[in-house]
């Protein structure tokens, strides 16, 4: 009897948490509805925002994976213009517009198939921000399913997921064409599955787990490096060590299933070995110019902006690069230093561009300053509490990839270039980690050295954002003053 009311007590328990979930899930759906509605008739105002736009469209079309056609080229020379500077078309320039590989293909294939049922009229953003809000949404069980993957309690678990449900900053991203719609819950997805390939060790986990890998890097090709970091991991939870490197080869074989059919494409149209994207030159000319302090510059990205031949300027770019630090080696420590400052920022960067470029009329300084606390300060709490709970988490396989995709993460982009939405796709295990150490106190069994790294971690962040409120202070009080809206900040 005692062993049955344990058993029902726990699948009541389990119920009432799915219950939880079904509805935290449904407050964010609902909560990201009502933006979309809200602003319904907003248009896009991003470079990247216009070139995923033109490739759905092209895809749509029937003409291939191409952007700038005649009348998308013909608004880019009016813009470019303005700057003294025009197009370097190529010779050959089909009106249907360039064959490109400059863009992953997963997000645009994405807005494609929206497109394709909506239509590609005046209401195609609309539709795109409907069906990116239910994915939005799905951040809430997905950061649930995480939570009870690395061993949290079901109650961190759901403290986590329900940050998911109204984190202010991922209320507005649907509003955006950006592929964090799509590549965040892809990354938390093929986090899971990593995860539960861990704990089952069977070879068809880590087969679902490489191929949501390799669609996740078809959306952003930064996790690409990760996927031997985890083939690693999984060798080293394994016993005998040869299962481990039978799953490892399984991983990595599904994820080059799913990338290399592109990877070949790619490399046929530029006559060189070219994998998911091709934009590493630009990003590096970028993160490592004599004008550059380590993050997206629109002035030094106009330098090769110009140049639709993919090949050419990400050739140009890398050899620009070398140039850069071949000139000032001792430069590239300070560079990463800045990037690291950057990808943990404050989540205020979109918000400045738009508003004081008049995207949204005046508003008052008030009213500034209240969205200004309402995106950043959601940050400047699940990131220390995130990382101190990562600190303060027994040592176990689980928390040891959670460590390594952080810590992954972070690397990359201090290698290349970074900035404060670099820092998205992580959220989802931050908040799980955050609740976790709030919900499962972890510091009461923590070591010293534990305690002593997540102090660490939580004061180099408050330094990092003392530094960057000091530095764009001047910035700051200009956007809450009666001009904000037309200081015409560049992004």
């Amino acid at each position: 009897m005692t062993i049955l009311h344990t058993r029902n007590r726990s699948e009541s328990r389990s119920f009432t948490g799915r219950r939880a979930i079904a509805l935290l899930f449904l407050l964010a759906l609902a909560l990201r509805l009502t933006v979309v509605i809200a602003t319904a008739d907003l248009p896009i105002g991003l470079d990247d925002m216009f070139q995923y736009d033109m490739l759905a469209r092209s895809i749509v079309a029937g003409n291939g994976y191409r952007w700038y056609a005649e009348e998308d080229l013909a608004l880019v020379q009016r813009y470019i213009h303005y700057y003294g500077l025009d197009m370097e078309v190529p010779p050959d320039y089909d009106p249907r517009g360039i064959l490109t590989s400059f863009r992953p293909p997963l997000y645009p294939a994405f807005l494609a198939l929206v497109y394709a049922v909506a239509g590609t009229g005046p209401r195609r953003f609309f539709a795109a921000r409907l069906v990116q809000a239910v994915l939005g949404a799905t951040l809430v069980p997905l950061t649930a399913l995480l939570g009870r993957q690395l061993g949290f309690s079901e109650r961190a678990s759901r403290w986590g997921a329900a940050a998911m449900a109204a984190y202010p900053l991922l209320l507005l991203y649907p509003l955006a064409l950006a592929t964090e719609n799509l590549y965040t819950p892809l990354l938390a997805l093929s986090l899971w599955a990593v995860l539960a390939a861990g704990k089952r060790g069977r070879m068809r986990d880590w087969a679902l787990a490489g191929f949501l890998l390799g669609f996740t890097a078809l959306a952003r090709s930064v996790v690409s490096a990760f996927v031997p970091l985890v083939a690693l991991w999984g060798w080293a939870i394994a016993r005998p060590r040869r299962a481990g490197l039978q799953r490892g080869a399984m991983l990595i074989l599904c994820f080059l299933v799913v990338t290399v059919p592109w990877s070949v494409r790619n490399t046929l149209l530029h006559g060189e070995f070219t994998f998911i994207e091709s934009s590493l030159g630009y990003d590096l000319h970028e993160g490592y110019h004599p004008q550059s302090t380590g993050t997206f510059n629109a002035d030094i990205s106009f330098e090769l902006f110009p140049i639709l031949d993919d090949g050419e300027r990400n050739r140009r770019g890398m050899e620009l690069f070398w140039t850069y630090v071949r000139a000032d080696p001792l430069r590239v420590p300070y560079l990463m230093v800045r990037k690291l400052g950057y990808f943990w920022g404050l989540d205020k960067r979109a918000l400045l561009y738009f508003y004081s470029n008049d995207f949204f009329g005046h508003w008052r300084g008030e009213l500034v300053v209240g969205a200004l606390l309402l995106l950043c300060l959601p940050f400047v709490f699940v990131a220390p509490a995130g990382l101190a709970g990562l600190a303060l988490a027994r040592p176990r396989r689980e928390s040891a990839l959670a460590a390594l995709l952080i810590i992954y993460y972070v690397g990359i982009h201090m290698l290349i270039l970074a900035e404060d939405r670099f820092h998205v796709p992580l959220l989802p295990l931050l908040a799980v980690l955050a609740a976790y150490a709030l919900c499962d106190h972890p510091w009461r069994r923590a070591t010293r050295w534990q305690k002593a790294l997540a102090l660490l971690l939580v004061l180099l962040l408050l330094v990092n954002w003392g530094w960057e409120l000091a530095r764009d202070w001047d910035v700051l009080r200009a956007l809450v003053g009666p001009e904000g809206n037309h200081i015409w900040l560049s992004y």
